[in-house]
């Protein structure tokens, strides 16, 4: 198996805080708004260095969509920022009606997703984003997995034209991915080959496939590890090539099992290859306050999981 360390940790919301900084100085369409939560989105480079470009329009996340739609109208890249939960669930409407339906190029870049936002607890950790917006015609749905890969994403979706929901998060991880790297739309990233079993992992989850696959490895097992950092499109040539090969799969997610990157993987596995898949995730319940590594330990969103997941899983093919 190949070999990832890091030398640093950041939060992925950092990512995309040094993206919007890069891009503010690189492309003069795109504009920051933000419903009240400056910090959080990591702006202040931004805002320091383009403070005509920014607009706070305080707790208002529907105006805020509203807005954003309109600027891209005029010729604009809005960049509408706020948590997870404010900008899906809050302002589903919104989207659908003003983003997704009119097709307007907007961007909606949101952090604190997932359970990892800690202790804040489930009114803040939302984990049904990922389905809501993955429902959403002609919205593109990317969830990248660390600081340098949030960063590339956020300076990528600028050059798209079209509605993108883009997720980051909170908590402090590993830095693995390359800081030259090329993002690419659609396109899976496969950390490492192997023939024993395919782990289709996004966000925070990838490190811990990583680290599955270390375990596994010692083992015996040859885990095959792809990012998938693209929700939707999804990289349908990548996931069907690795799971012809290995014949067994797991998914891991930080997000609700209902609508996620496992339900997209068994959809288009069902219609095409039908494989025994194992499905890591939370399973119908909402969150709870903790720190992220107890909550992640407690609903089994860490490498043990994938680790048993995997042995579950080869012993159905």
């Amino acid at each position: 198996m190949k070999k990832y360390t890091f030398t640093d940790k950041k939060d992925t919301r950092s990512g995309f805080g040094a993206g919007i900084a890069e891009l503010g100085r690189s492309n003069p369409k795109v504009i920051a708004l933000c419903a009240d939560l400056v910090a959080s989105l990591k702006l202040d480079t931004f805002i320091k260095e383009n403070p005509e470009r920014f607009i706070q329009v305080g707790i208002a996340e529907a105006n805020m969509i509203g807005v954003s739609a309109g600027l891209a109208l005029s010729g604009y890249i809005p960049y509408a920022t706020t948590f997870a939960n404010f900008g899906s669930g809050r302002v589903y409407d919104q989207i659908r009606q003003s983003v997704a339906y009119s097709g307007t190029n907007v961007k909606i870049c949101v952090s604190h997703a997932g359970l990892t936002l800690g202790e804040d607890g489930a009114t803040h950790q939302i984990l049904e984003d990922l389905a809501m917006m993955r429902a959403m015609p002609e919205m593109t749905v990317i969830n990248p997995c660390d600081y340098n890969q949030t960063k590339a994403a956020t300076i990528a979706i600028a050059d798209y034209n079209g509605p993108v929901y883009l997720r980051f998060g909170r908590p402090v991880m590993p830095i693995f991915t390359a800081d030259d790297q090329k993002f690419e739309i659609g396109k899976a990233w496969t950390v490492n080959e192997g023939k024993d079993v395919s782990i289709f992992a996004t966000g925070h989850l990838v490190w811990e496939a990583i680290l599955a696959g270390e375990i596994l490895e010692q083992e015996g097992i040859d885990a095959e590890i792809i990012n998938i950092h693209t929700i939707k499109p999804l990289d349908n040539e990548a996931i069907l090539k690795s799971a012809s090969k290995t014949r067994c799969v797991v998914t891991a997610e930080e997000h609700q099992l209902n609508g996620g990157l496992g339900d997209a993987v068994c959809q288009l596995l069902s219609r095409n290859m039908p494989t025994p898949v194992e499905m890591i995730g939370v399973n119908n319940s909402f969150g709870e306050s903790g720190t992220p590594a107890q909550l992640m330990e407690k609903y089994g969103l860490n490498a043990k999981s994938i680790v048993e997941s995997v042995r579950k899983v080869i012993a159905r093919k």
